[in-house]
């Protein structure tokens, strides 16, 4: 009788281990950085025609495959495909499929096509700087909205052929953009410096497919299926595989300079340094100057003591990066000093933001605003 006592403490004890490993198991599983691949095209939707029979559809399902598959060895991250087969899928719907799984990067893969023998690759984020040849690019990649039944109700009236529609899409995502164009160059960095391709390098485009993603995003276009020595080498699967590695690279490496940015650097920053003598004061109504020292997913509390003893500590979350302010200054001058204390503090590429009336303005913007 005595032992049935202990049989129940027993059970009792390993049904809490249990559930403590479950949700130490579901924690790990949230924490993880959530990646969403998206193989561009698909089902009734091939991409461009091509004369040597290569189709961007099956080129960009296999790259995607197998860089979901080497993302997906490393534990600290988890993939989610739009699509794993050949199947038509909605632009809107790749979006929607990111957003509801909260994603931290956004990866289309496409093949680019010409009538010429161009050859390269590009990798492009979503704004509203077109030129010409983007414009031309832009408007191909979007018209796969002609294939949906009901693109009149979900594009409310967007026309690929309207310069003013390009245009106005790539607004709601300018947030990301920052992290967006990081990403890509080193998406770029990888092609042209560990594949030895020719890198058409980073552009920005008015891509459907890129609107209205919460998160960073970029459509990667591998190179030329229509060019005989490039597409020959998109089609193989040792092609394919060395695609897929140089983009998991930069993934990887994109992460690892977010996790370890504070204390250090600012991502993908490269500000203009302008030696200036700081002088008597130069107060700005209603502009406030901060100086923003670091940019992490990590959200850390904003004391001194965290930020190697800069004062005036203060953050904002901007999609899921958290940005880092030291001082809050209408003196433009004292902001260039607190500038100098946070490099010489170290971190070397702190460099001056300016608020008004609670946006982001440009510093120039705020310095004309003085001297009108």
């Amino acid at each position: 009788m005595q032992t049935k006592p202990k049989y129940i403490i027993v059970f009792i004890v390993l049904t809490f281990i249990t559930s403590l490993t479950s949700t130490a198991s579901l924690n790990a599983q949230e924490d993880k950085f959530v990646v969403v691949l998206d193989a561009g095209h698909g089902g009734k939707d091939p991409g461009r025609p091509t004369k040597n029979g290569y189709k961007e559809k099956d080129i960009a399902l296999k790259v995607v495959l197998e860089l979901g598959k080497q993302l997906e060895r490393n534990p600290e991250f988890k993939v989610i495909y739009t699509r794993k087969t050949d199947v038509f899928l909605e632009l809107h719907e790749r979006s929607a499929i990111a957003n509801k799984a909260d994603a931290d990067l956004f990866i289309s893969v496409h093949c680019n096509a010409h009538n010429s023998q161009a050859y390269g690759t590009e990798t492009y984020v979503l704004g509203a700087k077109n030129s010409e040849r983007n414009m031309a690019v832009a408007k191909a990649e979007n018209e796969v909205i002609f294939l949906e039944d009901d693109y009149h109700e979900n594009y409310a009236g967007f026309d690929p052929s309207s310069p003013e529609s390009s245009i106005a899409i790539g607004i709601e995502q300018e947030v990301y953009v920052e992290q967006s164009v990081i990403l890509a160059r080193k998406v770029e960095d990888n092609f042209k410096g560990k594949l030895k391709r020719k890198s058409r390098g980073i552009k920005q485009l008015s891509l459907w497919v890129l609107h209205n993603t919460y998160m960073p995003s970029v459509l990667i276009e591998t190179g030329f299926i229509t060019n005989k020595n490039e597409g020959a080498f998109l089609n193989s699967k040792n092609g394919q595989t060395q695609i897929a590695t140089a983009i998991k690279d930069a993934v990887v490496a994109y992460k690892k300079e977010l996790d370890l940015n504070v204390g250090t650097h600012i991502i993908g920053i490269e500000p203009e340094v302008k030696p200036e003598t700081v002088t008597k004061p130069m107060v700005i109504d209603n502009v406030t100057f901060k100086v923003q020292i670091a940019a992490s997913f990590k959200d850390i509390e904003p004391k001194s003591y965290n930020f190697k003893g800069l004062s005036d500590i203060s953050k904002i979350k901007t999609g899921n990066i958290y940005k880092y302010f030291s001082g809050n200054t209408s003196d433009y001058n004292k902001a260039k000093e607190l500038q100098n204390k946070a490099r010489s503090t170290g971190y070397p590429d702190a460099f001056i933001v300016a608020y008004k009336a609670g946006n982001k303005i440009d510093v120039d913007e705020a310095l004309k605003s003085a001297s009108d």
